[in-house]
């Protein structure tokens, strides 16, 4: 690229401040929390109450969180390949707020399925394009900082949403349809607040050029060249570390057929668990920035936290798995991407990202079964779904 003067352009001038653009798009991912987890929270007692066993409800969860995870290795390449990052970011943040609310007014069981695998396909398209964008700004705020933040951000609306859901079935007695219908007004807020931003950084990359100096090549993110190694070794840590992750959708069926919860509370514990993934992607994110990747070592010790306390038949050891497994979420979602960063060029970045995300899938089982044969199967309306807070 070159200067009317003939010399190389290195920074292109943007009209907002990194740390801006990162809050912004941090209240992007808030709104987009407030409806898509508000939605994951009782994504198990919805399914149940439309009829689904424990299998369907950990197959369901289990491949819409392999999706949103292995369509990665997709969308990641094709981001790189064609530059598009806001338009799959765009589009993919759309199937995600369209889906949620028509969860609400399914009605049967394997529609309620599509739409529970659609918004995860929705996070698959857009997750590798949007941390590409927000990796730009990191890199003038700090990697770990940056990403910290937007994570923090993210899970006020994972908090809140759910909270909304749970008052909304207390008071409509576990009627799904107005508890999700009242999320798409945030779902078009952010579809608003991405065109918008959009318009006024068009291209987030100049903050990393404004730090690094660097000028982009002409085939830069073309998707040929090779990965670093370096980054095909902490791809293989974070297989290894998240092998067995239970999703959350088989944490709160386990909770509400075991008796330990009713379904208005599963939320709750829900949004207390967004709470810990936010102070611990701040506390690692601080941590990172001064220490780096060393921090990443409590992961497995988290992992396995959870599978240990999350799935007995104790109340408080099944809430403290919930919390740890909250904690653990926090790390994947604000250090791990950091560390992708500085791992990985600009130019494939989203492929790494996507790549990255396809070695993390999770378990449909984590190993202890959630339904006991001396137990019937998940009867809706016996399990306390609106029940009273």
């Amino acid at each position: 690229m070159k200067s009317s003067a003939g010399e190389p352009e290195a920074v292109r001038p943007t009209v907002m401040g990194p740390w801006r653009f990162v809050v912004w798009f941090g209240t992007v991912s808030l709104l987009a929390d407030f409806v898509y987890e508000a939605a994951r929270s009782v994504t198990g007692p919805l399914l149940a109450s439309l009829g689904a066993s424990a299998l369907v409800v950990g197959v369901v969860t289990g491949a819409g969180e392999a999706a949103a995870l292995g369509l990665r290795l997709v969308s990641g390449p094709l981001a790189d390949r064609t530059r598009r990052f806001w338009g799959l970011a765009i589009a993919g943040y759309a199937l995600t707020v369209v889906s949620v609310p028509l969860l609400g007014v399914a009605g049967v069981l394997w529609a309620a399925c599509a739409l529970v695998i659609a918004e995860r396909v929705g996070k698959a398209v857009r997750s590798p394009a949007k941390d590409t964008l927000l990796s730009h700004a990191t890199a003038a705020t700090g990697r770990g900082r940056g990403f910290a933040v937007h994570e923090a951000m993210d899970q006020i609306g994972a908090l809140v949403g759910p909270l909304l859901v749970a008052g909304i079935l207390a008071v409509t007695g576990g009627d799904y349809g107005p508890a999700l219908a009242v999320l798409a007004v945030p779902g078009v807020a952010v579809l608003g607040l991405l065109v918008w931003l959009r318009a006024r950084v068009p291209d987030p990359e100049a903050y990393e050029r404004a730090v690094t100096g660097a000028v982009p090549s002409e085939t830069e993110g073309q998707g040929d060249g090779r990965l670093p190694r370096a980054f095909w070794t902490y791809a293989a840590f974070t297989a290894a570390t998240t092998t067995g992750f239970a999703t959350f959708g088989v944490l709160s069926y386990h909770l509400v057929e075991q008796h330990l919860l009713s379904a208005a509370w599963v939320p709750v514990l829900y949004a207390a668990a967004m709470a810990v993934d936010a102070v611990a992607a701040l506390a690692t994110g601080w941590l990172y920035d001064r220490y780096g990747p060393r921090v990443l070592m409590v992961l497995p010790v988290l992992t396995a936290g959870v599978v240990m306390l999350a799935f007995t038949d104790t109340l408080a050891l099944a809430v403290a798995g919930s919390l740890v497994w909250g904690a653990a979420m926090g790390i994947q979602e604000s250090t791990l991407r950091a560390t992708v960063a500085d791992l990985v060029p600009s130019g494939r970045r989203a492929t790494a990202y996507g790549l990255a995300a396809g070695a993390d899938v999770p378990a449909l089982d984590p190993g202890n079964p959630v339904v006991r044969p001396d137990r019937r199967e998940y009867p809706a309306a016996e399990q306390g779904v609106g029940a009273g807070l």
